[in-house]
């Protein structure tokens, strides 16, 4: 299938009210401030967006809302796993029918399939829809790691057309780039190691820390494109403290903090995750200041 998978996708927080509902408002506000800094397609409906406490009607007005805003300026890549195969298929076809140019698959979490169940739930869920489907392997989530060997077979299947590698693993990651062809797309997940994904032959990023701060992200990956390797390393090590200051709190609050002293008005995760206490808030705030967002 040839559908371009490149460069900065930003994992998007998903905004909302004290409630719950969607923040349609700051999700539209969100959405140009992303594509304004550069970016090359939009993820809404991640894990970043809090997709496992969304229902699939919060889902859909989500993705809905950002396919509106975006305006064909970029693709809009939403995400789509569930734990079973029959509700990721419900999901998929959802993301399908409202227009999305492809769906990120995430592996199920809590139950722990072989790799030949692993590879019949993508068979299956790829077969059902038309649009291209990108993997989603992030271990430390959901405790199931796939292998090189099922991702060189399942890149077989036409409309898989890539993964996005949050493991953290180098090994791993190159382990995909190099055993599957040069059109199935390796993205790095990981913000610590969007260059060195790069360099291995990854075609990009789906990054969580380019809800704050898009133009640096984005100038990662320009400047490696361009050759200007010592810039695309200056640029990488300015945004190592932000990526490292998720420590501060509970995923993914501090990306929600970040956009509120930003001027855009998220609201808070979804409980039981609580705001940072002040001294984090302040740390982050500091960290901010000096990237020069703030």
């Amino acid at each position: 299938m040839s559908f371009e998978v490149k460069g900065i996708i930003p994992a998007m927080v998903t905004p909302m009210d004290k409630d719950g509902n969607i923040s349609k408002k700051a999700l539209r506000q969100l959405t140009n401030y992303l594509i304004e800094g550069g970016v090359h397609g939009l993820f809404p409906a991640g894990s970043t967006g809090e997709y496992y406490g969304l229902t699939i009607a919060q889902k859909k007005e989500v993705i809905e809302t950002v396919i509106d805003e975006a305006n064909g300026r970029v693709p809009i890549y939403a995400g789509a796993g569930m734990i079973t195969t029959k509700d990721t298929i419900e999901v998929t076809k959802m993301a399908e029918d409202i227009g999305v140019d492809a769906v990120s698959i995430l592996t199920p979490m809590f139950i722990r399939p072989s790799e030949d169940e692993l590879y019949n739930h993508y068979k299956t869920i790829a077969n059902s829809v038309d649009i291209p489907v990108l993997l989603y392997n992030n271990p430390a989530r959901t405790g199931v790691n796939v292998s090189a060997r099922l991702i060189e077979r399942v890149s077989k299947i036409e409309n898989i057309v890539g993964i996005k590698d949050s493991s953290g693993d180098m090994t791993l990651t190159g382990e995909f780039i190099r055993r599957t062809g040069d059109d199935f797309n390796v993205l790095i997940g990981k913000d610590t190691l969007i260059l060195s994904g790069l360099v291995y032959g990854g075609k990009g990023a789906i990054s969580s820390t380019a809800n704050l701060v898009p133009e640096l992200i984005v100038k990662i990956y320009e400047e490696y494109v361009k050759g200007n390797l010592e810039e695309a390393l200056k640029a990488q090590y300015e945004l190592a403290p932000l990526r490292l200051a998720f420590n501060m709190g509970t995923f993914p609050i501090v990306m929600k903090e970040g956009l509120k002293l930003m001027g855009i008005d998220v609201g808070n995760t979804l409980e039981p995750v609580e705001p940072l206490e002040k001294n984090e808030l302040n740390m982050l705030k500091k960290i901010l200041e000096n990237i020069g967002v703030l």
